[in-house]
């Protein structure tokens, strides 16, 4: 595989999960030796490993919603410019967008450009932002992403759910791809699994304690209300939840735990950094996924999977697509707290069961490679499936 230059746009601003997938596609399209070259008003790129730089202007402006959607509908016409000029010294071979709200910057730079527009996509945006409640133009919302998803060269979704959902919206079915979330297992060796038995012996826990490990920043429709449930039921007494990341759902579970006796059986860490995040994931004995939307990709199970910590999620399609019960994974009904319970007890009860799903799992990561740098080859064959010859 030769390598590309790529011109790489999105309009993130937050250093979140997207950020996360941001950071680790350009760091292994580059591996592999493409040229990426980052176009965005809050790069990603360049903060260091440990900690975000400062927030900035974008990070830090705070604006209601209407004028939020003014301001990303008017970025079109700068956006394009920015990707043109850096086109024109670039001389790319395409354009590597991330799908954002009012955004067909990428598909008008990749026009005059002359090149094509890999359009990655990972949420129904605009069905998602009307099912909140949250979109103000819905009108030219909805024009600007049918005509992205139909202009685009390839849509490569997260999911095949979400491509199904692509294609409803406006995509070209022959040209949507799923290329889902990744990890990067190299970083769950023996130095973060020493890290880890240090990180866990920090956390004190009472002796046949079984951490089950809920990483992300927690918002009321995760569901952890089910996780109280099963942990005041008779033989669930080992199991304490552990929570990375913040969020608003974690100071009303911290207070419904204390209202039900539950108090010393939550802990709540706070953000960890990203380079320290393997360690906290190797300290669990099981990772928890207690409810996600019905198309996602979540980073989380991936890092689970890398770090061969045996994983509990609802069963539904999108995650199917990536774990199989029993064998990769332990699936649940959704918002059943009593198929929880049932499946965290096998988990609980037979440790060695628990060993033998995880390193199933780490073993389905590393054949499917599940990985950031089988995910930069994934793109390139894309953009040579296309049959676009040399770029100028």
């Amino acid at each position: 595989m030769r390598p590309y230059r790529i011109l790489y746009h999105h309009r993130i601003r937050a250093d979140d999960g997207q950020a996360v997938h941001v950071r680790e596609l350009i760091g292994a399209l580059r591996e592999r030796g493409h040229t990426v070259q980052e176009c965005a008003l809050v790069p990603k790129t360049a903060a260091p490993a440990r900690t975000a730089a400062r927030p900035g202007f974008w990070q830090r402006l705070q604006l209601p919603r209407t004028a939020i959607e003014v301001l990303e509908v008017l970025y079109d016409r700068s956006g394009r410019r920015r990707l043109v000029d850096a086109g024109r010294a670039l001389r790319p071979h395409f354009v590597y967008e991330r799908h954002a709200l009012h955004c067909r910057s990428g598909l008008d730079a990749a026009r005059a450009l002359g090149v094509p527009l890999l359009l990655e996509v990972n949420s129904p945006m605009v069905a998602e932002m009307e099912r909140l409640g949250s979109l103000r133009f819905p009108a030219r919302a909805r024009a600007a992403e049918r005509a992205v998803l139909a202009g685009a060269d390839a849509v490569l979704a997260v999911t095949r759910v979400l491509g199904d959902l692509l294609v409803e919206a406006g995509a070209r079915p022959g040209r949507v791809h799923v290329i889902g979330n990744a990890a990067d297992p190299r970083r769950y060796g023996p130095d973060a699994a020493a890290a880890g038995a240090a990180v866990r012996r920090r956390w004190q826990l009472p002796d046949g304690a079984f951490a089950l490990g809920f990483v992300g920043y927690a918002r009321p429709w995760h569901r952890l209300d089910l996780v109280l449930d099963v942990l005041a039921r008779p033989g669930f007494e080992a199991v304490v939840l552990v929570l990375i990341g913040r969020g608003p759902a974690i100071g009303p579970l911290q207070q419904a735990a204390a209202a039900r006796g539950l108090a010393a059986r939550v802990r709540a860490l706070g953000e960890v950094a990203a380079d320290l995040l393997p360690a906290h994931v190797l300290a669990c004995d099981g990772a928890l996924i207690p409810a996600i939307n019905a198309y996602a990709s979540p980073l989380k199970l991936f890092d689970s999977l890398a770090a061969g910590v045996p994983t509990l999620a609802p069963d539904q399609p999108n995650l199917r697509e990536t774990v199989q019960d029993g064998a990769t994974a332990l699936l649940f009904r959704p918002g059943s707290a009593d198929d929880l319970a049932r499946q965290l007890a096998r988990l609980v009860q037979d440790r060695a069961f628990a060993r033998a799903l995880g390193a199933a799992g780490r073993e389905a990561l590393r054949h499917n490679d599940w990985t950031w740098t089988g995910n930069a080859d994934r793109v390139a064959a894309v953009y040579e499936g296309l049959g676009v010859g040399r770029a100028p």
